[in-house]
Formats: C-alpha cells, structure tokens, sequence
C-alpha cells in the first residue's frame, strides 16, 4: 500500500503545480510572440521572476516547456471536441455548444491558440506526434456521431471532417488573426460584442450547412 503523503508534502506538491502553471502561463505569451526559434530560457523566466536555474529545475530544456504549453492547448481543445461525440444530445445543440466554446478560447486564450497555430504552420516538427495520436482518434468518434445522425435523418448529408475543419478555421482565426481584424475595425482590440456577432454568424452557417434539404432556410431548426 502506498504511504499517505503529509500535509507538508500534498502542499509540496500544491505549490510546485501553482509554479509551474505560472511558469507555462508566462511561456504562452513568450511563445506566441517570438516563436520557439526566437524564444529563450533566459527570457522566460526573467519574465517570469525566476533565475534561469530555477527555472531549469522544473522544465530542464525549453522544449520541455515548449510542449508542457502545447499539452495545456491540445487538453482544452480536445475536452471541447469530446463534447461533440455525444449521440444523445441534439445536433444543433451540440454545435452552438461546440462554436461557443470554441471562440471563448479564442477570446480568453489568443496567445495558447496563436502557439498551437505557429506550431501547426511550421510544419508541427515539434508536436506533431502528439497531435495525431490524440486529436485523430477522438476526431474519428465525432465524425462517427456525425454519419449516425445523417443516417437518423436527424442532420443533412455533409463532410463531417471537412465541416469540422470550417468551424475550426473560422473559431480559431479570432484569436490567431485578431490583430487583422481590430485593425480592419478600426479598433485596439476585439470586443465581447464582436464575439458575440461571430458566434451568431458562424452558428447560423454551420446550422444551416447540416440543415435537411430544403430546411435551409430554417437553419435554427436542426
């Protein structure tokens, strides 16, 4: 039988997670902003307040950090998809559910999505394992809920993986290309409301994408 840790150990273990969470919290940003190329240790943890030996002793190499980063992206995304492999729920309900998380990590998240976004255009050479042995099998569950409900008649015939990849591109590019966006809005930065206009738009596309023939005027009525 394992032995029971101590108070003083379980706040051992309690303060060294708080610590690394903020070490990976100042990362994100770094990250996103230098790229991995152009990041260094020394920056991170000056950033952070630490010494860079210190900092060494929870993460030994910048690529260790680099993926802790890209592990904390990768586990919300997928929770969020695994939402979308639920049968029993209602196809419409699930997407606006799916289309509103999704932007709400892009608006409370940018620079974790503007890392997994670098990562992914460089060509992952860094995290490209780790993306296609998680992402791929819980991708193939969605779709399979995907087909069942077009054999249900409950949705229109439609490529779920292609789907999928429209809703990813249009969520993701408001924390990715935000900065593009403020500017053409003549604005510093995304408001909750040009949030809120996104979700409503995207949604009305995707729920009129599935709609049954001749149903896709009545979009909200999947």
């Amino acid at each position: 039988m394992a032995a029971t840790k101590t108070p003083a150990a379980k706040r051992r273990i309690l303060n060294r997670d708080k610590l690394e969470a903020d070490i990976a919290g100042v990362a994100v940003r770094v990250f996103a902003e230098c790229g991995y190329e152009g990041t260094s240790i020394a920056t991170i943890a000056e950033q952070a307040g630490l010494s860079k030996q210190n900092l060494m002793y929870y993460f030994p190499t910048k690529q260790a950090l680099y993926e802790r980063v890209l592990d904390g992206v990768l586990d919300d995304w997928l929770a969020r998809m695994a939402t979308l492999a639920d049968p029993t729920q209602e196809p419409r309900d699930v997407l606006r559910a799916y289309i509103q998380a999704k932007l709400r990590f892009s608006r409370d998240q940018p620079w974790a999505s503007r890392v997994y976004a670098m990562e992914v255009i460089s060509g992952a050479q860094l995290y490209g394992q780790q993306i296609q042995s998680r992402v791929v099998p819980l991708l193939r569950k969605d779709i399979e809920v995907f087909e069942r409900w077009i054999g249900e008649g409950r949705i229109g015939p439609i490529n779920a993986t292609h789907l999928l990849f429209a809703i990813w591109a249009m969520t993701q590019s408001y924390a990715d290309f935000s900065a593009q966006m403020a500017l053409v809005l003549n604005r510093r930065q995304l408001t909750r409301k040009d949030f809120d206009d996104a979700e409503a738009m995207i949604t009305h596309m995707v729920l009129a994408a599935v709609s049954m023939p001749g149903t896709a005027a009545r979009a909200d009525a999947v």
